[in-house]
């Protein structure tokens, strides 16, 4: 043992209260074999018997050193009744249903069964204090006042739950009702920041023989009762604080600095977990360079990727599930086979279908009908209402048909969401038949909230290592700990409040009525643990100084420190690398060995603007994933504008008249069917429906003026394909008009445009950088060819912009395509240019490096 664990104030505190209880036990002459030591928590178990042995010796008798809760178990002979609070989510917020039922409130199941099981569980430790034969006394004598002042409509269901949740945990029996039957020679309470109320009344209940010690007194000899330190000195060695510039920032330093210790010799090194999100990512990084780490907190069983797995499955399983919670599922379940999943997303993105219940009809184009087909025979085995046992039965049938089940049974996390649901078969405690008494029918959306609500009650504890070198323990369990090191990250003023905000729904005045901690007795107990931690030899306090765009300030406690102690601001515990600077060339790979047989205008677009982007997304193939249940934009409106007018004219062809109301009513008909294909909702397009009129107008004009031309629509969205040596030309013409001048006959090619009419008018400024209407053409056999963008503005009247002396415009790009493909094929690089506005918004961008070797 080191000289700081020898001169541990944690050890000296515990000598000094061992001999204090030997002391009691020679003069009321009780032998240790029959006295019992209550500590505040569990952990102390162990530091109490070492620290007795300490003083002892191995042969001597040792007391009894429990939990309330330890203490109880070991006595047995417990069984709870199904209406008892079991403190198990699972159970409990199915019995607050019930008893929500009971009381005529059952519409209000969903909403207030979470609540009613919150407020009785912080009303169960109090309500265990009080003597089994007296529990329904006090019960009703609270019942009576503990809805004064909510006796309006508005407060009605808190009032309800209040007067539920009181008279469940008066009703209720707990395990440790037996202790007030044990007769010990001696109870020794030992306290900590909070007093127990059960310890509180054993120790009442035994009068002369139990007595307490405040356990906090010895362990900060120079701390008065009231909490004010009078004795921590102004500044000392081991105490550092550090202002970290953000939450990635503090979790890094906070890693640093157990790291520091440990490579001192400071270990175990305690991680107070203050903020959660943050210890998990200082845990995942201590992970990563192997130490053996021990998490006495653990997090939500829900933030489990067990539990998320679970989760997806039954959001995919909704009737109105959406497509992306169908795919995520998908991709976590091995029963389908991931080559066709992957085909189907892809098609599914490409068509846009964001309902799942959609799409059978785009799967049968790329033959993936028979996987949707098993899909959703998974997704209806969990669609009817049905009883909760047989809910828990047909969701593990649904997991093993997808696969599911063997993961989790393999991993830690999973086995304890199976424990925790019941999804064992068979009829005893911890399978399905423990819910046989729930005999009533739940919908789906019961059953998932259910679920849901039992995954964020539970907690999530990964199995200790034998030998820990980091232990993460919360602030106030620090207490009687011999740790030589402590990391306290997360001290700011959102995370490490002076005064914190009690838990539970209760008011001021019912907490005061109920028994509960007031908010002065916590903030007393808040200052005791910050003035306990101080006390470690060494310690390292870290805040971010910004959170969001914010600026955040550190906790009161360490404003308070840093204005007594005037500590200077240590440096970053973070050691710096020194890495050797590596050019980062600019990439010029060859395309031979990817040859394209099938080229688009915009696949020609990418060549053209930089080699690389048609390298990395056409050639290599690594397109983005469209978002499906992202909010509509412009291109949205592009394609029901597309959709709409190829059903107008095709409608007007088959009927022609020139009157404009039967016009109105042809183009207004086709935009309800164009919505109807491409399943808009009209809230999501309520924007674009309010410019609708003013575009249709214009468009309607504008089409007058291109008939009076000679003008004639032939066909719209078109697909077209054209030989061209090693390579075929492919594309969709929005439009192809025929041209009826008088002596002159041919064909116009046209493209719509929703842009701003100045961009397109930059389009075919200089017709050789322009290659659309080119590539269009080169599509189409006719010499006898016109083409040009129509820009459909929201703002602006519809106007035709024509690409004068298209034929030549085309063969030239014809001789382009040929060169360019002969070039790449004989292995020409292609290189990234790194220029222009094709680098602005290019998907390849991470690929190129550019911003590694080019200023962004």
């Amino acid at each position: 043992m080191n000289d700081i664990a020898k001169n541990h104030h944690a050890l000296v505190a515990w000598a000094a209260l061992m001999t204090r209880i030997r002391d009691e036990m020679r003069l009321r002459q009780v032998h240790a074999s029959d006295v019992v030591v209550l500590v505040p928590f569990a952990q102390l178990m162990l530091e109490a018997r070492s620290a007795w042995a300490q003083g002892s010796g191995s042969a001597q008798f040792v007391p009894r050193f429990e939990t309330t809760q330890n203490w109880s178990g070991s006595l047995g002979g417990y069984e709870a009744t199904a209406d008892d609070i079991h403190h198990d989510a699972a159970r409990d917020v199915l019995t607050a249903a019930s008893l929500l039922e009971r009381a005529g409130l059952g519409a209000h199941q969903l909403m207030l069964a979470p609540r009613v099981m919150e407020a009785a569980w912080s009303l169960a430790p109090v309500a265990a204090a009080e003597p089994p034969d007296e529990r329904a006394a006090w019960g009703a004598r609270l019942g009576s006042s503990i809805g004064l002042g909510m006796d309006t409509p508005v407060l009605a269901l808190e009032a309800a739950v209040a007067r539920i949740a009181l008279a469940w945990a008066a009703s209720a029996s707990y395990a440790s009702d037996r202790l007030f039957d044990a007769r010990p020679g001696l109870l020794v309470v030992l306290e900590g920041f909070q007093t127990e109320p059960l310890a509180r009344a054993l120790q009442h209940r035994l009068g002369e023989r139990a007595f307490a010690l405040a356990l906090a007194s010895f362990n900060s000899p120079g701390q008065s009762q009231t909490g004010n330190n009078t004795g921590l000195p102004q500044s000392r060695p081991g105490l550092a604080i550090h202002g970290m510039g953000d939450a990635e920032d503090e979790a890094q330093a906070a890693a640093a600095c157990v790291l520091t210790h440990l490579a001192e010799g400071r270990g175990p090194v305690g991680l107070v977990a203050v903020d959660r999100l943050l210890t998990r990512r200082v845990r995942a990084m201590l992970d990563g360079r192997g130490l053996a780490v021990r998490d006495e907190t653990g997090w939500k069983l829900s933030t489990t990727r067990a539990a998320a797995t679970l989760m997806s499955l039954l959001r995919a399983s909704a009737w109105d599930a959406s497509t992306d919670e169908v795919l995520d599922w998908l991709k976590n379940a091995p029963a389908f086979n991931a080559q066709s999943v992957t085909r189907l997303e892809v098609a599914l993105r490409r068509a846009g279908i964001r309902d799942w219940r959609k799409v059978a009809a785009a799967a049968e184009p790329v033959q993936l009908g028979h996987l949707v087909q098993q899909v959703n025979t998974v997704r209806e085995s969990l669609r009817q209402a049905r009883s909760l046992s047989g809910w828990l039965r047909d969701l593990r049938l649904a997991l093993q048909s997808a696969g599911q089940w063997p993961a989790l049974l393999l991993d830690n996390a999973g086995q304890s969401v199976i424990r925790v649901l019941r999804l064992l078969d068979g009829d005893g405690p911890g399978t399905q038949g423990e819910f046989a008494d729930f005999t009533g029918h739940q919908t789906a959306a019961g059953f998932v909230a259910w679920v849901n609500q039992t995954l964020e009650a539970e907690s999530y504890r990964p199995t200790h290592p034998d030998r820990a070198q980091v232990i993460i323990l919360p602030m106030s369990q620090l207490l009687g700990r011999a740790l030589p090191a402590v990391v306290l990250p997360g001290c700011d003023e959102v995370r490490l409040p002076v005064s914190p905000e009690p838990s539970g729904p209760w008011t001021p005045a019912q907490r005061e009525l109920l028994g509960l901690p007031s908010r002065d007795e916590l903030t007393r107990a808040m200052r005791q643990s910050w003035q306990d931690a101080l006390q470690s030899p060494f310690i390292d306090l870290l805040w971010r100084q910004s959170e969001g765009g914010e600026r955040l300030m550190p906790s009161g406690f360490v404003q308070e420190l840093t204005l007594r102690s005037g500590a200077a601001t240590p440096p970053d515990p973070r050691t710096d690398r020194e890495l050797t600077a590596q050019a980062c060339t600019l990439p010029a790979p060859r395309g031979d060995a990817l040859p394209l047989t099938r080229l688009s205008a915009s696949a020609y677009e990418d060549l053209r603007r930089c080699p690389y982007r048609f390298f990395a997304l056409r050639q290599l193939r690594l397109q983005e994933a469209e978002e499906l249940d992202g909010e509509l934009g412009k291109r949205d409106f592009g394609n029901w504008l597309h959709t709409l007018l190829k059903h107008f004219h095709d409608a007007l062809k088959a009927a022609p008249t020139p009157a404009l109301p039967e016009r109105l009513v042809m183009i207004d008909a086709a935009a309800e069917q164009a919505t109807t294909e491409l399943a808009l909702s009209d809230s999501e397009f309520l924007p674009f429906a309010a410019a609708w009129p003013r575009v249709r107008a214009g468009y309607l004009e504008w089409l007058g003026d291109h008939e009076a031309k000679g003008m004639a629509f032939e066909q719209g969205e078109v697909w077209k394909e054209m030989p061209l040596g090693p390579v075929t030309l492919i594309g969709k013409l929005d439009r192809i008009d025929g041209i009826a001048h008088p002596g002159t006959t041919g064909a116009m090619v046209i493209d719509y445009k929703t842009e701003g009419s100045g961009v397109t008018r930059e389009r075919i400024k200089d017709p050789t950088e322009d290659t659309q209407l080119a590539f269009y053409a080169a599509l189409l056999h006719d010499d006898t060819l016109a083409a040009a963008y129509v820009n459909l503005g929201e703002r602006e009247a519809t106007k035709t912009w024509e690409q004068t002396d298209i034929v030549a415009l085309r063969d030239q790009l014809i001789d382009s395509i040929l060169d360019d493909m002969t070039r790449i094929g004989q292995g020409a690089p292609l290189p990234a240019l790194g220029e222009g506005k094709a680098c602005e918004f290019c998907a390849a961008r991470g690929l190129c490096r550019k911003d590694f070797w080019s200023p962004a």
